[in-house]
């Protein structure tokens, strides 16, 4: 049954109208920017050859915690999450905890996106002759205009994010395409410029927690738990899907970037697969990695909204927030004073935050939030 809140002495629940495809777009949407930015800091911590195990041990990692997720949401169906489980399953205490750390999660996560897009767009103003063009304007118009879209309706938010993230996606495999086979446009230089591990095993451990990059955020599908028309079949089809999805895109991603830039210099770079698709000399290739880099973003911070305005808007509803954010707006059927009050915060974060600072708190506050999800599964079985 979908749970209600109460308006004005009206019961309004939020619509359940979303299928599996919204499901793998929530998931993968958030997470694709991943492979456009931020794994690479990986690099820098380890070189080519720890990036490219933290990449897979993440992987492993983040499968079981689909998987979880896959089982338990399909059961306790309510929007939140992790949240709703631990209220359910734990108890209050571990609710509460878990409700801040994944909406401290998705709100940096949306504000490292709003960075990586005011970046991108000041680097291609500046490289096509425009002088003077500053990425502050343009990370407060993402943000803002993100939120009214989450604001006026989730059915059309993740259908954007849906048409967008499928985009970025298809960017990744032509890029891949041209630079294999006989048919590359530019030789791949991995003989060169892998050099084992500079820092040695303890350079793969400094790497591990950026190799979370790729795949943070695959567990925000769970937010659509109490939106979906049948939670049992399209949680776990399109959570799975968009792990499969993000496992393929990060695996080539790193075989494309190592091939293409030293170690030095992309274990700091701020959009490593733009970068890559200008070494090719294709102006095509360099459009589309462009367009897949916004994409990407934007479809990233737009699932960000969506599920940390969850979160917080189901700690309202059962008080442990102000009861005030459990509204639901009567007409677009949406935690609506969730998602504004959000904007402010990660507003803040982004406009005076530095980039690496951002992924390192996003990613902080997803461990923690994960720390409870193995006692969680176990406790649930048991019940």
């Amino acid at each position: 049954m979908s749970q209600t809140t109460t308006i004005h002495g009206e019961k309004i629940s939020l619509l359940r109208v979303l299928g599996p495809g919204h499901v793998w777009a929530l998931g993968v949407g958030i997470v694709l920017v991943g492979e456009y930015m931020g794994w690479n800091f990986a690099v820098g911590k380890g070189g080519m050859i720890a990036a490219l195990i933290a990449c897979w041990v993440a992987g492993l990692l983040y499968t079981c915690v689909a998987m979880i997720d896959s089982e338990v949401t399909s059961t306790v169906a309510a929007a939140g999450g992790q949240y709703a489980q631990a209220k359910h399953i734990v108890g209050p205490l571990m609710a509460f905890n878990v409700g801040l750390f994944l909406v401290f999660a998705y709100t940096m996560l949306e504000a490292a996106n709003a960075i990586t897009l005011g970046y991108l767009v000041q680097t291609v103003g500046t490289m096509a002759g425009f002088e003077g063009v500053h990425d502050k304007p343009f990370i407060v118009l993402t943000i803002v205009f993100l939120a009214w879209l989450n604001y006026r309706g989730v059915y059309a938010t993740l259908t954007f994010n849906l048409v967008i993230t499928a985009i970025a996606f298809v960017a990744i495999l032509v890029l891949f395409t041209a630079v294999i086979g006989p048919w590359a446009i530019v030789e791949l230089n991995h003989k060169d410029l892998i050099t084992g591990l500079p820092y040695g095993w303890m350079g793969v451990i400094a790497a591990l927690h950026f190799g979370l990059w790729y795949y943070l955020g695959i567990e925000g599908t769970t937010q659509a738990a109490e939106e979906v028309r049948s939670p049992a079949r399209a949680l776990p089809l399109g959570t799975m899907l968009g792990m499969i999805t993000l496992l393929i895109a990060a695996t080539m991603t790193w075989y494309i970037c190592s091939g293409l830039m030293p170690w030095e210099y992309l274990g700091q770079a701020v959009t490593p697969l733009f970068d890559a698709a200008r070494l090719t000399g294709s102006g095509p290739l360099m459009v589309l990695l462009f367009v897949g880099t916004i994409f990407s973003t934007l479809a990233s911070a737009n699932g960000c909204i969506n599920d940390a305005s969850r979160a917080w808007f189901s700690m309202g509803r059962d008080r442990y927030l102000p009861v005030v954010f459990g509204a639901v707006h009567p007409k677009y059927r949406t935690p609506y004073r969730s998602i504004v009050f959000l904007v402010p915060v990660a507003l803040v974060f982004a406009y005076y935050a530095p980039l690496d600072q951002v992924i390192t708190f996003s990613i902080l506050s997803g461990l923690l939030g994960y720390t409870f999800m193995s006692i969680n599964v176990m406790m649930f079985r048991r019940k």
